[in-house]
């Protein structure tokens, strides 16, 4: 705790604090004898200055950038705000001529406010400090200062407390212990604040260090399980946030309890960071306060996260540009996650010397390497003796065991793998600091290339990659790698940063390999059948097959060119090499097939088989296609997928054997069926298999378990009840979506109602699938994204949906004008750009041509998809309807009005023409006459 004088900064200019005084006093003279007025005017005064004050520094910030300075000068402008209304109060409300031992107060700044920094619209925390005896003189001056403050539209929390009570309180909640910690003397009775600050260090300090580095890190454990675990989220929390302001302030809170501390620059003088380290501090913080400091500037509210929708102009406040494959978003977004790379460094730093200290009761270990084991202790490793083994870490027997030998710098982590070791602060501080090291030489060294691909192909790959990662090895060792370290991309679909998703992609790859998870049954048995010397080239693969994003060529294309420099110096073969760069150019081509194709269309498996060629591609594709899925976020992956995946690689694996399958077609509608039987036990034989004949054999291929058991129940229900139009209402929890099953008598235009009134009711349409049964019923299960956290309020909005289907269908509702209503009545501002792409393709199927539209998704664009292609007098055979992110994809299977294809140029023009239109412009341009 700071117990030494402070001197009282001086505002920036644009606060002139000595003409401000002047006109308060005007004002007191204005108002006398009238406490209310004087109040109002007083108020008023102040808000009007330092509004105008901010815009001063908002503009200063946007020209020098410096985040810090800006915090520290906002901060000055609340203080000189408080003295003046303290002086105020004391001199024209409250004057006390002769003020007794008892009419005295200390207005101390305490939290964040108490650090000296502060963003645009934090919250201002004050201690009004009163002697033991108080009097009411006390509470008037506090009430006074906190009702022109609130006047002034400022949040302001606050206590009113003797010293006692203080240190009685901060004794018993943490949160008042820290908020203490960081107290600034303000204005009023200096004796008091220094009074405060000896007994909070001799009461509640001393021999607490080890309690209060606990509460810290456990706290700031669950502010990281709240705001989402990984530092790599694509909307990160600048506060709360992994790598954000907030482990900065606790990394200094520990710092300052424990050393005694009342600046950063200290800690190099206690040898907790070094000079560089200490730099790397100042410049995180500087960021950090700059991107802080520009959200609340360019929101006008205490908003933290650094959301979709203002990230450009964050990056354009900052001075980002874009380069060639990396737009001016994403550069200021790799920077920022950079930034939160080098905060959590910081923190580990930190954390071993508090550990070395023993500050900490027992070393924080990472929860998922370490292992309760024997052999705790300090020891040499067996395996080598450039490495010990601290409390089953490990560490490096001495400092220079990296210069004498770069391979230890991948060595280690092969080590820690093999030995089920966590890894010292220590050893991966030094790692980091040696990163020179890593040469060409290095490079290219045969075993040092062995041992990185021990290291990707065993246990635990993903929490070792990520600390090599982190320590910045990787990045050095894989050059390629480097250049997508804690890079971004700008779109709602990938949730993470590119070398995040790519570790992650091999856990789930590990995760598949060991079998066992429902979701992944299909690959977890391919897995198991590929060839013995093939386990390593899908490994790589998976490494690999994001590695060239963020370049002007397309990212699979570049990929496969980087997969072919990289895979001769693992030491693959040539044939090896050149099945991991196919299967970097083609990895997202099964998701597109399996997401927009009609896979019981013969044309597009034979199609994707020639794509494939081989079994062993085939094998491989699909469960390079299915880590690759899961570990792009949460809810992206589910059981749809996983099926359309299965019904394409089934229906592919005959074509590619020459008609011999393991699982034939016939059998696996059969085996489907039976699934379906016997785990659907609710109704009579008889019923059943009455069902099981109302639908075609793609929905026994297409559809998972649990909608063909939810589909039944429903359907039973409806027509019992003498329904001829149904909605049922579900809710997909892992997804984050609102699932609405349709029953209606099938018709043309029923996909377009449906869209439609999703569309008039504002609801965003992110996948469909559309069956039809035997007896001419439509079975449609729309996905559209929730609006309400409840599931109550989301029943409700998705049953209205429902009956206004029912209206448009009955006629009681004109749809094109409910569409127009709801379109004009919310313009909606968008934060990403998708360039309209429109194609038409006869080389898909043989009888339909298949038109594939992609551009921003918006609510209600595939209501005008479905009613513009019908404008153009093309019937809809079937449509696939995807969303990733912020890019629709849908793909329609269409014939014109006489059932056949689309083949004149000029026709295919026409359409192409109207449909780019209405992506780009809300609405399709009129065909030519």
């Amino acid at each position: 705790m700071d117990s030494a004088v402070i001197a009282e900064p001086a505002p920036p200019p644009a606060f002139d604090t000595a003409r401000i005084e002047g006109a308060i006093a005007d004002l007191a003279k204005t108002h006398a004898g009238r406490e209310d007025a004087f109040r109002a005017a007083l108020a008023q005064l102040l808000k009007i200055e330092t509004a105008q004050a901010r815009e001063t520094v908002q503009a200063q910030l946007l020209k020098d950038r410096h985040g810090r300075r800006c915090a520290e000068q906002l901060c000055d402008i609340q203080d000189a705000v408080i003295r003046l209304l303290f002086n105020a109060a004391t001199r024209y409300l409250y004057r006390s001529e002769t003020p007794s031992e008892a009419e005295r107060m200390s207005v101390v700044a305490t939290g964040g406010y108490g650090r000296g920094l502060m963003a645009p619209q934090s919250d201002i925390d004050l201690l009004f400090l009163l002697p033991y005896k108080q009097t009411a003189w006390g509470e008037q001056v506090a009430e006074a200062i906190l009702y022109c403050l609130w006047d002034m539209g400022l949040k302001v929390g606050h206590a009113t407390r003797s010293i006692d009570e203080s240190i009685r309180q901060a004794r018993a909640d943490m949160t008042i212990r820290t908020a203490l910690l960081e107290t600034r003397f303000l204005t009023g009775d200096r004796a008091l604040y220094d009074e405060l600050v000896l007994r909070f260090d001799k009461n509640i300090v001393q021999g607490t260090a080890a309690e209060f580095v606990a509460a810290k890190l456990a706290e700031r454990e669950e502010r990281h399980r709240r705001a989402g675990q990984s530092r790599y989220l694509v909307e990160p929390n600048v506060k709360d946030g992994k790598g954000g302001l907030r482990d900065l302030h606790t990394l200094f809170w520990m710092a300052k309890y424990v050393y005694q501390v009342r600046d950063a620059e200290e800690l190099v003088k206690r040898g907790v960071f070094d000079a560089h380290e200490y730099r790397t501090f100042r410049r995180c913080e500087d960021f950090l306060w700059s991107v802080r400091c520009n959200i609340h500037f360019f929101t006008g509210r205490a908003e933290e996260r650094l959301s979709f929708d203002m990230q450009r102009e964050i990056a354009q406040r900052l001075g980002y540009t874009s380069h060639p494959g990396m737009q001016d978003v994403e550069r200021f977004m790799k920077h920022y996650f950079l930034v939160a790379k080098e905060v959590g460094n910081l923190t580990a730093i930190l954390c071993a010397k508090l550990e070395d200290q023993q500050a900490k009761p027992a070393p924080v270990l990472s929860r998922v390497i370490a292992r309760l084991r024997p052999g705790a202790g300090r020891h040499r490793l067996r395996d080598n003796p450039d490495f010990i083994v601290d409390n089953n870490r490990i560490n490096l027997a001495s400092p220079d065991v990296f210069k004498r030998a770069p391979i230890n710098l991948i060595r280690i982590f092969h080590l820690a793998q093999k030995n089920n070791l966590a890894f010292h602060p220590d050893a991966m501080r030094t790692a980091t600091r040696s990163l020179p090291l890593i040469n060409e030489k290095l490079r290219e060294n045969p075993e040092a290339n062995k041992l990185f691909l021990e290291i990707l192909t065993s246990n635990d790959a993903e929490i070792v990659l990520r600390r090599m990662n982190e320590t910045g090895v990787l990045g050095h060792f894989i050059r390629a790698f480097g250049k997508i370290v804690s890079m971004m991309q700008f779109n709602m679909y990938h949730h993470y940063t590119v070398d995040e998703h790519l570790i992650r992609c091999i856990g789930i790859l590990q995760e598949i390999e060991r079998g066992g998870n429902d979701e992944f049954v299909l690959s977890s048995a391919l897995i198991r059948k590929i060839r013995p010397e093939h386990r390593v080239v899908i490994y790589v693969a998976v490494f690999l097959h994001d590695i060239a994003k963020g370049r002007p060529e397309d990212h699979s294309v570049g990929g496969a060119k980087v997969a072919r420099r990289l895979c001769p110096r693992f030491g693959l073969s040539p044939a090896d090499t050149e099945l991991v760069a196919w299967l970097i150019d083609e990895h997202l081509t099964m998701s597109t097939v399996a997401q927009s194709r009609d896979l019981s269309d013969r044309k597009t498996i034979e199609n994707f088989a020639a794509v494939v060629q081989t079994l062993e591609q085939l094998k491989l594709l699909t469960i390079l296609t299915t880590a690759d899925i899961r570990g792009v976020g949460p809810g992206v992956w589910n059981g749809w997928k996983a099926q359309l995946l299965r019904t394409l690689y089934y229906e592919t694996e005959p074509v590619l054997t020459g008609g011999f399958s393991e699982v034939n077609r016939a059998q696996r509608i059969a085996a489907a069926q039976a699934e379906f039987r016997s785990q659907f036990t609710e109704w009579p034989e008889a019923e059943v298999s009455a069902y099981v004949a109302r639908h075609y054999p793609a929905y026994w291929l297409k559809v998972d378990l649990a909608h063909k058991i939810r589909h039944a129940r429903f359907v039973r229900t409806s027509e019992q009840a003498g329904h001829k139009l149904a909605v049922n209402v579900g809710f997909d929890e892992a997804r984050g979506v609102t699932e609405l099953t349709i029953l209606a008598p099938d018709h043309p235009w029923l996909l377009s109602v449906i869209a439609g009134a999703c569309a008039s009711a504002g609801a965003n349409i992110v996948d469909a699938q559309i069956y039809t049964t035997t007896d001419g019923l439509a079975l449609d299960t729309i996905a559209i994204s929730r609006e309400y956290d409840r599931d109550e309020d989301e029943a409700r909005r998705a049953t209205r949906i429902g009956e206004m289907i029912e209206q448009v269908l009955e006629g009681k509702l004109r749809l094109p004008e409910v569409v127009a209503k709801r379109a004009a009545a919310k313009p909606k501002h968008r934060a990403f750009t998708v360039e309209p792409e429109v194609t038409l393709n006869n080389q898909w199927s043989d009888r339909y041509t298949v038109v594939e539209v992609s551009g921003l998704d918006r609510p209600g664009l595939l209501y005008q998809l479905t009613t513009a292609i019908s404008k153009l007098n093309l019937n809809i055979a079937s449509a696939h309807v995807a969303t990733f992110g912020e890019r629709a994809r849908d793909v329609f299977y269409v014939t014109d009005l006489l059932g056949a294809q689309i083949t004149a140029p000029t026709r295919q023009a026409a359409i192409k023409r109207a449909l780019v239109h209405l992506l780009a412009n809300g609405e399709a341009a009129q065909p030519a006459a």
